[in-house]
Protein backbone atom coordinates (compact mmCIF):
# COMPACT_ATOMS: atom_id res chain seq x y z
CA UNK A 1 0.00 0.00 0.00
CA UNK A 2 2.95 2.50 0.92
CA UNK A 3 4.21 2.15 -2.54
CA UNK A 4 1.15 2.34 -4.41
CA UNK A 5 0.42 5.40 -2.74
CA UNK A 6 3.94 6.87 -3.87
CA UNK A 7 3.09 5.68 -7.59
CA UNK A 8 -0.43 7.25 -7.62
CA UNK A 9 1.29 10.31 -6.81
CA UNK A 10 4.19 9.99 -9.06
CA UNK A 11 1.52 9.32 -12.06
CA UNK A 12 0.09 12.44 -11.52
CA UNK A 13 3.33 14.16 -11.39
CA UNK A 14 4.12 12.86 -15.36
CA UNK A 15 -0.03 13.12 -16.31
CA UNK A 16 0.52 17.14 -15.15
CA UNK A 17 3.79 17.20 -17.00
CA UNK A 18 2.08 16.06 -20.66
CA UNK A 19 2.47 18.69 -22.93
CA UNK A 20 -1.59 18.95 -23.61
CA UNK A 21 -1.95 19.51 -20.16
CA UNK A 22 1.28 21.34 -19.33
CA UNK A 23 0.63 22.22 -15.72
CA UNK A 24 3.63 20.73 -14.65
CA UNK A 25 5.93 21.63 -17.88
CA UNK A 26 9.67 21.85 -17.48
CA UNK A 27 10.04 25.66 -16.11
CA UNK A 28 7.32 24.78 -13.82
CA UNK A 29 9.29 21.88 -12.42
CA UNK A 30 12.67 23.42 -12.56
CA UNK A 31 11.29 26.87 -10.31
CA UNK A 32 9.02 24.16 -8.29
CA UNK A 33 11.80 22.49 -7.38
CA UNK A 34 14.00 25.57 -6.13
CA UNK A 35 11.46 25.75 -3.76
CA UNK A 36 11.84 22.60 -2.34
CA UNK A 37 15.97 22.74 -2.41
CA UNK A 38 15.52 25.78 -0.59
CA UNK A 39 12.59 25.65 1.13
CA UNK A 40 10.96 22.35 2.31
CA UNK A 41 13.42 20.39 2.44
CA UNK A 42 15.51 22.15 4.75
CA UNK A 43 12.17 22.89 6.79
CA UNK A 44 11.90 19.45 6.54
CA UNK A 45 15.14 18.40 7.93
CA UNK A 46 15.47 21.19 10.82
CA UNK A 47 12.19 20.92 12.31
CA UNK A 48 12.13 17.25 12.57
CA UNK A 49 16.09 16.67 13.61
CA UNK A 50 15.26 19.25 16.37
CA UNK A 51 12.11 17.65 17.84
CA UNK A 52 13.76 14.39 18.09
CA UNK A 53 17.66 14.32 18.47
CA UNK A 54 18.94 14.17 21.97
CA UNK A 55 23.04 13.36 23.17
CA UNK A 56 21.16 9.99 23.35
CA UNK A 57 20.25 9.65 19.89
CA UNK A 58 23.16 10.63 18.56
CA UNK A 59 25.19 7.88 20.05
CA UNK A 60 22.70 5.36 18.74
CA UNK A 61 22.59 7.18 15.20
CA UNK A 62 26.39 7.10 14.69
CA UNK A 63 26.42 4.04 12.26
CA UNK A 64 24.03 5.59 9.59
CA UNK A 65 26.62 7.69 8.12
CA UNK A 66 28.96 4.84 7.56
CA UNK A 67 25.68 2.65 6.19
CA UNK A 68 25.51 5.34 3.58
CA UNK A 69 29.49 5.61 3.23
CA UNK A 70 29.43 1.89 2.34
CA UNK A 71 26.24 2.08 -0.20
CA UNK A 72 28.82 4.59 -2.05
CA UNK A 73 31.98 2.56 -1.84
CA UNK A 74 30.43 -0.80 -2.88
CA UNK A 75 28.40 0.71 -5.34
CA UNK A 76 30.88 2.66 -7.17
CA UNK A 77 33.72 -0.57 -6.79
CA UNK A 78 30.32 -3.00 -8.62
CA UNK A 79 29.80 0.20 -11.18
CA UNK A 80 33.41 0.27 -11.90
CA UNK A 81 32.87 -3.53 -12.94
CA UNK A 82 30.00 -2.89 -15.03
CA UNK A 83 31.46 -0.13 -16.79
CA UNK A 84 34.75 -2.98 -17.41
CA UNK A 85 32.39 -5.49 -18.84
CA UNK A 86 30.12 -3.70 -20.94
CA UNK A 87 32.72 -1.33 -22.05
CA UNK A 88 30.87 1.98 -21.28
CA UNK A 89 31.49 5.19 -23.51
CA UNK A 90 33.76 7.44 -21.46
CA UNK A 91 30.81 10.38 -21.24
CA UNK A 92 28.81 8.18 -19.52
CA UNK A 93 31.14 6.37 -17.06
CA UNK A 94 30.70 9.33 -14.31
CA UNK A 95 26.94 8.79 -14.58
CA UNK A 96 27.02 4.93 -14.30
CA UNK A 97 29.08 5.46 -11.44
CA UNK A 98 27.10 8.07 -9.82
CA UNK A 99 23.84 5.99 -10.73
CA UNK A 100 25.47 2.55 -8.86
CA UNK A 101 26.37 4.55 -5.45
CA UNK A 102 24.37 7.36 -4.75
CA UNK A 103 20.70 6.16 -4.02
CA UNK A 104 18.07 8.38 -3.52
CA UNK A 105 18.22 8.36 0.37
CA UNK A 106 16.04 11.54 0.94
CA UNK A 107 13.27 11.61 -0.25
CA UNK A 108 12.27 8.34 -0.67
CA UNK A 109 12.78 7.07 3.20
CA UNK A 110 10.55 10.23 3.74
CA UNK A 111 7.38 8.50 1.25
CA UNK A 112 7.77 5.63 2.17
CA UNK A 113 8.41 5.10 6.14
CA UNK A 114 5.75 7.63 7.16
CA UNK A 115 3.21 5.44 4.77
CA UNK A 116 4.19 2.16 6.30
CA UNK A 117 3.93 3.90 9.88
CA UNK A 118 0.53 4.92 9.14
CA UNK A 119 -0.37 0.86 8.06
CA UNK A 120 -2.28 -1.34 10.53
CA UNK A 121 -0.13 -3.56 11.89
CA UNK A 122 3.43 -2.44 11.63
CA UNK A 123 6.16 -3.91 13.56
CA UNK A 124 7.27 -0.16 14.69
CA UNK A 125 4.76 0.70 17.19
CA UNK A 126 2.48 3.59 17.45
CA UNK A 127 2.06 5.54 14.10
CA UNK A 128 2.62 9.04 16.16
CA UNK A 129 5.53 8.02 17.60
CA UNK A 130 6.91 5.74 14.73
CA UNK A 131 5.99 8.93 12.42
CA UNK A 132 8.16 10.95 14.89
CA UNK A 133 11.38 9.07 15.01
CA UNK A 134 11.20 7.75 11.47
CA UNK A 135 11.40 11.46 10.36
CA UNK A 136 14.03 11.89 12.09
CA UNK A 137 15.81 9.12 10.45
CA UNK A 138 15.10 9.98 7.25
CA UNK A 139 15.60 13.75 7.79
CA UNK A 140 19.38 12.76 8.37
CA UNK A 141 19.06 10.49 6.26
CA UNK A 142 18.85 13.30 3.50
CA UNK A 143 20.89 15.73 4.98
CA UNK A 144 24.16 13.20 5.17
CA UNK A 145 22.87 11.36 1.60
CA UNK A 146 23.15 15.49 0.09
CA UNK A 147 27.20 15.69 0.95
CA UNK A 148 27.87 12.44 0.16
CA UNK A 149 25.76 13.36 -3.53
CA UNK A 150 27.19 16.49 -3.86
CA UNK A 151 31.30 15.36 -3.00
CA UNK A 152 31.29 12.33 -4.78
CA UNK A 153 28.46 12.11 -8.18
CA UNK A 154 29.38 15.71 -8.68
CA UNK A 155 33.01 15.39 -9.46
CA UNK A 156 32.69 12.06 -10.64
CA UNK A 157 30.49 13.79 -13.68
CA UNK A 158 32.69 16.84 -13.84
CA UNK A 159 35.84 14.66 -14.56
CA UNK A 160 34.03 12.03 -16.65
CA UNK A 161 32.48 14.95 -18.65
CA UNK A 162 35.62 17.10 -18.75
CA UNK A 163 37.75 14.24 -20.27
CA UNK A 164 35.29 14.26 -23.49
CA UNK A 165 35.33 17.98 -23.73
CA UNK A 166 36.93 20.20 -25.99
CA UNK A 167 36.22 23.35 -23.71
CA UNK A 168 39.14 24.66 -21.66
CA UNK A 169 38.24 24.44 -18.02
CA UNK A 170 37.86 27.95 -15.69
CA UNK A 171 40.36 26.65 -13.71
CA UNK A 172 42.93 25.67 -16.72
CA UNK A 173 42.23 28.59 -19.02
CA UNK A 174 46.52 28.87 -19.38
CA UNK A 175 48.13 26.73 -21.92
CA UNK A 176 50.71 26.00 -23.43
CA UNK A 177 51.61 24.12 -27.11
CA UNK A 178 53.78 21.35 -27.43
CA UNK A 179 54.65 19.37 -30.14
CA UNK A 180 54.30 15.66 -29.72
CA UNK A 181 57.91 15.01 -31.67
CA UNK A 182 56.36 13.14 -34.64
CA UNK A 183 56.13 16.67 -37.00
CA UNK A 184 52.40 16.63 -36.29
CA UNK A 185 50.00 19.31 -34.82
CA UNK A 186 50.90 20.72 -31.91
CA UNK A 187 48.81 19.31 -28.83
CA UNK A 188 47.58 21.28 -26.58
CA UNK A 189 48.44 20.68 -22.82
CA UNK A 190 47.48 22.48 -19.81
CA UNK A 191 50.12 24.72 -17.67
CA UNK A 192 49.57 22.45 -14.42
CA UNK A 193 51.34 19.17 -16.58
CA UNK A 194 53.86 21.32 -17.84
CA UNK A 195 54.89 22.92 -14.27
CA UNK A 196 55.82 21.38 -11.61
CA UNK A 197 55.92 22.42 -7.85
CA UNK A 198 59.61 23.64 -8.12
CA UNK A 199 61.56 25.19 -5.26
CA UNK A 200 63.79 27.36 -7.34
CA UNK A 201 61.86 29.29 -10.36
CA UNK A 202 63.99 32.00 -12.57
CA UNK A 203 62.08 34.50 -12.41
CA UNK A 204 62.41 38.70 -11.93
CA UNK A 205 58.95 39.07 -10.68
CA UNK A 206 57.79 38.56 -7.40
CA UNK A 207 54.51 37.48 -8.38
CA UNK A 208 54.73 33.79 -9.70
CA UNK A 209 51.37 32.09 -11.49
CA UNK A 210 51.71 28.34 -11.19
CA UNK A 211 49.00 25.96 -12.44
CA UNK A 212 46.57 28.36 -13.40
CA UNK A 213 46.73 32.53 -13.94
CA UNK A 214 44.79 33.74 -10.72
CA UNK A 215 47.42 31.32 -8.45
CA UNK A 216 49.88 33.94 -7.59
CA UNK A 217 52.39 33.06 -5.19
CA UNK A 218 54.22 35.40 -2.66
CA UNK A 219 58.00 35.19 -3.40
CA UNK A 220 61.58 36.28 -2.43
CA UNK A 221 64.55 37.19 -4.64
CA UNK A 222 67.71 36.10 -4.44
CA UNK A 223 70.50 36.03 -7.21
CA UNK A 224 68.17 35.74 -10.12
CA UNK A 225 65.87 33.46 -9.02
CA UNK A 226 62.60 33.45 -6.81
CA UNK A 227 61.84 30.81 -4.22
CA UNK A 228 58.47 30.03 -3.31
CA UNK A 229 56.91 30.08 -0.20
CA UNK A 230 55.71 26.56 0.64
CA UNK A 231 53.11 28.02 3.05
CA UNK A 232 51.24 29.52 0.04
CA UNK A 233 52.38 26.27 -1.82
CA UNK A 234 49.71 24.64 0.47
CA UNK A 235 47.50 27.09 1.02
CA UNK A 236 47.09 27.22 -3.17
CA UNK A 237 46.59 24.00 -3.23
CA UNK A 238 43.91 24.18 -1.10
CA UNK A 239 42.43 26.38 -2.56
CA UNK A 240 42.12 24.51 -5.77
CA UNK A 241 40.41 21.50 -3.96
CA UNK A 242 38.19 23.49 -2.31
CA UNK A 243 37.31 25.28 -5.83
CA UNK A 244 37.51 21.72 -7.52
CA UNK A 245 35.05 20.09 -4.90
CA UNK A 246 32.67 23.31 -5.03
CA UNK A 247 31.70 23.10 -1.15
CA UNK A 248 28.81 25.39 -2.39
CA UNK A 249 26.95 22.57 -3.67
CA UNK A 250 28.40 20.05 -1.26
CA UNK A 251 26.82 22.63 1.72
CA UNK A 252 23.67 22.23 0.18
CA UNK A 253 20.01 23.98 1.64
CA UNK A 254 19.37 20.38 4.02
CA UNK A 255 22.55 20.16 5.02
CA UNK A 256 22.82 23.18 6.45
CA UNK A 257 19.24 22.88 8.00
CA UNK A 258 20.67 19.68 9.79
CA UNK A 259 23.05 21.40 11.70
CA UNK A 260 20.40 23.82 12.63
CA UNK A 261 18.25 21.10 13.77
CA UNK A 262 20.82 19.63 15.82
CA UNK A 263 21.92 23.16 17.37
CA UNK A 264 18.31 23.58 18.77
CA UNK A 265 17.56 19.76 19.76
CA UNK A 266 21.22 19.42 21.39
CA UNK A 267 21.22 22.62 23.19
CA UNK A 268 18.50 22.83 26.17
CA UNK A 269 18.27 25.97 26.10
CA UNK A 270 17.23 26.50 22.59
CA UNK A 271 15.40 23.18 22.61
CA UNK A 272 13.20 24.48 25.80
CA UNK A 273 12.86 27.89 23.72
CA UNK A 274 11.38 26.03 20.43
CA UNK A 275 10.20 22.44 21.08
CA UNK A 276 6.68 21.77 23.00
CA UNK A 277 3.75 23.30 23.39
CA UNK A 278 4.49 25.11 26.01
CA UNK A 279 7.84 26.56 24.61
CA UNK A 280 7.49 30.33 23.99
CA UNK A 281 8.69 30.02 20.11
CA UNK A 282 6.60 26.99 19.05
CA UNK A 283 5.11 28.62 16.92
CA UNK A 284 8.34 28.70 14.94
CA UNK A 285 8.32 25.07 14.75
CA UNK A 286 5.21 24.48 14.04
CA UNK A 287 5.49 26.82 11.11
CA UNK A 288 9.08 24.64 9.80
CA UNK A 289 6.85 21.75 10.10
CA UNK A 290 3.98 23.16 8.07
CA UNK A 291 6.43 23.70 5.39
CA UNK A 292 8.21 20.47 5.66
CA UNK A 293 4.96 18.58 4.98
CA UNK A 294 4.88 20.03 1.56
CA UNK A 295 8.06 18.51 0.38
CA UNK A 296 6.77 15.27 0.07
CA UNK A 297 4.16 15.27 -2.32
CA UNK A 298 5.43 18.06 -4.33
CA UNK A 299 9.10 15.91 -4.11
CA UNK A 300 6.80 13.01 -5.42
CA UNK A 301 4.82 14.73 -8.19
CA UNK A 302 8.63 16.16 -9.80
CA UNK A 303 9.82 13.28 -9.86
CA UNK A 304 6.65 11.74 -12.06
CA UNK A 305 7.13 14.67 -14.26
CA UNK A 306 10.99 14.03 -14.92
CA UNK A 307 10.52 10.67 -15.94
CA UNK A 308 8.19 11.68 -18.61
CA UNK A 309 11.49 12.66 -20.10
CA UNK A 310 13.03 9.00 -20.25
CA UNK A 311 9.99 8.02 -22.11
CA UNK A 312 10.67 11.23 -24.74
CA UNK A 313 14.21 10.84 -25.02
CA UNK A 314 16.31 9.08 -28.01
CA UNK A 315 19.14 8.21 -26.24
CA UNK A 316 21.21 5.46 -27.77
CA UNK A 317 22.10 4.18 -24.20
CA UNK A 318 22.51 0.53 -24.65
CA UNK A 319 20.50 -1.94 -22.52
CA UNK A 320 23.15 -3.83 -21.49
CA UNK A 321 24.33 -0.54 -19.05
CA UNK A 322 20.28 -0.15 -18.07
CA UNK A 323 20.15 -3.72 -16.99
CA UNK A 324 23.00 -3.61 -15.12
CA UNK A 325 22.35 -0.59 -13.13
CA UNK A 326 18.90 -1.94 -12.41
CA UNK A 327 20.96 -5.71 -11.17
CA UNK A 328 23.43 -3.45 -8.94
CA UNK A 329 20.29 -1.02 -7.37
CA UNK A 330 17.95 -4.13 -6.74
CA UNK A 331 19.83 -7.33 -6.66
CA UNK A 332 23.69 -7.03 -5.96
CA UNK A 333 23.41 -3.93 -3.16
CA UNK A 334 20.35 -5.21 -1.22
CA UNK A 335 22.15 -8.59 -0.14
CA UNK A 336 25.50 -6.57 0.38
CA UNK A 337 23.29 -4.56 2.87
CA UNK A 338 21.54 -7.29 4.64
CA UNK A 339 25.27 -8.67 5.18
CA UNK A 340 26.50 -5.34 7.26
CA UNK A 341 23.47 -4.52 8.52
CA UNK A 342 22.95 -8.26 10.24
CA UNK A 343 26.53 -8.71 11.20
CA UNK A 344 26.39 -4.48 13.00
CA UNK A 345 23.29 -5.73 14.60
CA UNK A 346 25.19 -8.86 15.41
CA UNK A 347 27.92 -7.50 17.21
CA UNK A 348 25.98 -4.98 19.16
CA UNK A 349 27.03 -1.60 16.65
CA UNK A 350 23.62 -1.02 15.77
CA UNK A 351 20.69 -0.61 18.35
CA UNK A 352 17.78 -2.21 18.60
CA UNK A 353 15.41 -0.20 16.99
CA UNK A 354 13.24 -2.25 14.17
CA UNK A 355 12.46 1.28 12.31
CA UNK A 356 16.11 2.37 12.68
CA UNK A 357 17.25 -1.12 11.44
CA UNK A 358 14.34 -0.86 8.41
CA UNK A 359 15.94 2.68 7.15
CA UNK A 360 20.18 1.46 7.46
CA UNK A 361 18.68 -1.70 5.04
CA UNK A 362 16.39 0.63 2.97
CA UNK A 363 19.40 2.49 1.95
CA UNK A 364 20.86 -0.08 -0.15
CA UNK A 365 18.02 -1.08 -2.13
CA UNK A 366 16.81 2.53 -3.14
CA UNK A 367 16.66 3.99 -6.76
CA UNK A 368 19.41 6.09 -8.19
CA UNK A 369 19.49 10.14 -6.59
CA UNK A 370 17.11 12.00 -8.98
CA UNK A 371 20.15 14.81 -8.41
CA UNK A 372 22.43 12.69 -10.64
CA UNK A 373 19.72 14.12 -13.50
CA UNK A 374 20.34 18.03 -12.32
CA UNK A 375 24.34 17.35 -11.95
CA UNK A 376 24.61 15.60 -15.62
CA UNK A 377 22.84 18.64 -17.24
CA UNK A 378 25.23 21.08 -15.24
CA UNK A 379 28.03 19.56 -17.39
CA UNK A 380 26.03 18.26 -20.77
CA UNK A 381 26.85 14.70 -20.08
CA UNK A 382 24.56 12.05 -20.51
CA UNK A 383 21.23 14.07 -19.86
CA UNK A 384 19.19 12.15 -22.34
CA UNK A 385 21.16 8.72 -21.22
CA UNK A 386 20.19 9.47 -17.11
CA UNK A 387 16.56 10.24 -17.76
CA UNK A 388 16.62 6.55 -19.44
CA UNK A 389 18.14 5.15 -16.96
CA UNK A 390 15.70 7.15 -14.27
CA UNK A 391 12.89 5.85 -16.06
CA UNK A 392 13.20 2.32 -16.01
CA UNK A 393 14.94 2.17 -12.24
CA UNK A 394 11.87 4.10 -10.65
CA UNK A 395 9.26 1.96 -12.90
CA UNK A 396 10.95 -1.13 -11.34
CA UNK A 397 11.10 0.33 -8.35
CA UNK A 398 8.05 -0.71 -7.17
CA UNK A 399 8.32 -4.15 -7.77
CA UNK A 400 11.98 -3.61 -6.04
CA UNK A 401 10.66 -1.71 -3.15
CA UNK A 402 7.78 -4.14 -2.21
CA UNK A 403 9.68 -6.99 -2.35
CA UNK A 404 12.51 -5.63 -0.55
CA UNK A 405 10.66 -4.22 2.16
CA UNK A 406 8.79 -7.26 2.84
CA UNK A 407 11.57 -9.13 3.40
CA UNK A 408 13.67 -5.88 5.64
CA UNK A 409 10.10 -6.11 7.43
CA UNK A 410 10.57 -9.57 7.67
CA UNK A 411 14.29 -9.22 9.17
CA UNK A 412 13.84 -6.76 11.67
CA UNK A 413 10.41 -8.02 13.15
Amino acid sequence: MPILKVLLVTALGSFLALECIDVLGENARKQLNNVVFFVFNPALVSSNLAKTVTFESMVMLWFMPFNILMTFILGTAIGWVLIKITKAPQHLRGLILSCCAAGNVGHIPLIVVPAICAEKGSPFGAPDICHSFGMAYASLSMAIGAVYLWSFAYNVVRVSSAKINKEVDGDDSSRVIKSDGNGSSPLPISRDQENHSEALLPSKDCSISLYTHELSFACAKSKGTVKVSDFYKVWQYLRIIARKLNLKTVFAPSTTAAFVGFAIGLVPQTRNLLIGGNAPLHVVQDSAYLLGDAAIPIVTLIVGGNLLRGLKGQAGICKSLVIGVIVVRYVILPFLGIAIVKTAIRFGVVHSDPLYQFILLLHYALPPAMNIGTITQMFRAGESECSVIMLWTYGLASISLTLWSTVFLWLVG
